[in-house]
């Protein structure tokens, strides 16, 4: 039987982690990504431990653990006063429980780990899909707008929120926007004076939030993210800067702690937060979604990019050792395999009060993508 040939379109989280782990299940994989260059931006992430779980496989835990930082825990307190509302505790204690550990990074370490798991040569930048077609032997045609056309056996479309592929399946479907925005930025630690902040905290107001936490080691470097009301901005770009004055008057009534990061941040974006239902189907044919492009969420639980790191083991198990007439079958297996958690998750995600109050988390951070049972296909 000859090897499985698949494209995955996207490079993000889920497209890394989908080579990484299909290459490493014996099929030949190519990556197609619409970006000239890789960059790094400016952006904290949260990786739990069910994702560093995934990773493992990969031999990425060292690298991470080299570039993130290990915090204590993730504190849940009230926006003025400081009063812890919940501790979740991390650290060596969620490692035990878990056996992964919980990290706090850089958006840009992450990508570039998960890169370093796909042989360079089978990254394409600068091919932007234009059209995609499944043919009568279910091969599918691909054609990028630098001219490229190729055919492979499998297309696993990890390409965003605004995914082309999803639209050329499904048709196209408008985000909800929740009426809120969000702020964030990652700047040098340096620029606090020494001020001591913690660790990682989420600071509850009553229609407002902010989250802040070291990512680096040697807590080098902040991040924050803020989730208000701002009805009237509809503006998703992750790269629209916003007005850091603007914002300080936002966050004016909080801890002192709080200000004190806002006033020493030197700038910051600002995006629309949306959100989107659970789609009825992830696949078709030969076709299938993976990671933001099926199954977008809100922030407020930090396991996005976990989801579609999830997926891609996922995907991999049930790939393995297949050839082209029972791709159909296996996309089929993985939505059944992902859908029920990723839904759990996206609706979890949407209420925001994730951590707020005393919270059982193993469900989010003890599953296992390598060993959780694979599910019956749904029917073609």
């Amino acid at each position: 039987m000859s090897r499985l040939s698949v494209a995955v379109i996207g490079a993000g989280m889920g497209g890394l982690a989908s080579a990484a782990a299909l290459t490493r299940a014996g099929i030949d994989v190519t990556v197609y990504e619409q970006a000239q260059r890789f960059t790094r931006l400016g952006a904290g992430i949260q990786i739990g431990c069910n994702a560093m779980k995934v990773m493992r496989a990969w031999d990425l835990e060292p690298v991470l653990r080299r570039e993130a930082f290990y915090p204590r825990s993730w504190n849940n307190k009230e926006y003025d006063t400081g009063a812890v509302r919940f501790d979740m505790v991390f650290g060596p204690v969620a490692e035990e429980r878990y056996d992964a550990p919980y990290l706090l990074g850089h958006r840009g370490d992450l990508h570039a780990a998960l890169a370093s798991a796909v042989p360079d040569h089978l990254i394409r930048l600068d091919h932007k899909l234009t059209a995609i077609e499944q043919r009568a032997d279910r091969s599918v045609a691909l054609t990028f707008a630098n001219g490229h056309t190729t055919t492979v056996d499998a297309v696993v479309a990890a390409d965003g929120v605004h995914s082309f592929v999803k639209e050329r399946l499904f048709g196209r479907d408008e985000p909800n926007f929740t009426g809120r925005i969000a702020y964030r930025t990652v700047f040098p630690a340096a620029l606090l004076n020494g001020y001591p902040i913690d660790d990682c905290t989420k600071w509850w107001g009553p229609d407002r939030h902010i989250v802040i936490y070291y990512v680096k080691p040697d807590r080098s470097e902040v991040y924050f993210v803020t989730s208000q009301p701002e009805p009237g901005f509809t503006v998703e770009s992750w790269s629209a800067t916003g007005d850091v004055s603007e914002l300080r008057k936002a966050f004016d009534g909080f801890h002192p702690q709080v200000r004190h990061v806002l006033e020493a941040c030197p700038s910051v974006h600002k995006w629309a937060l949306v959100d989107r239902d659970p789609l009825p189907r992830w696949s078709d044919g030969n076709i299938t979604l993976l990671g933001d492009a099926c199954h977008p969420m809100t922030p407020y639980m930090a396991q996005g990019a976990a989801m579609a790191i999830e997926d891609a083991a996922v995907l991999s198990r049930c790939l393995k050792g297949v050839d082209r007439d029972g791709v159909a079958e296996a996309f089929r297996r993985f939505e059944a395999t992902r859908k029920p958690r990723t839904s759990r998750v996206q609706s979890s995600s949407r209420t925001n009060t994730w951590l707020k109050n005393p919270t059982d988390p193993d469900w989010v951070y003890g599953y296992d993508a390598w060993t959780a049972p694979l599910a019956e296909p749904a029917l073609a």
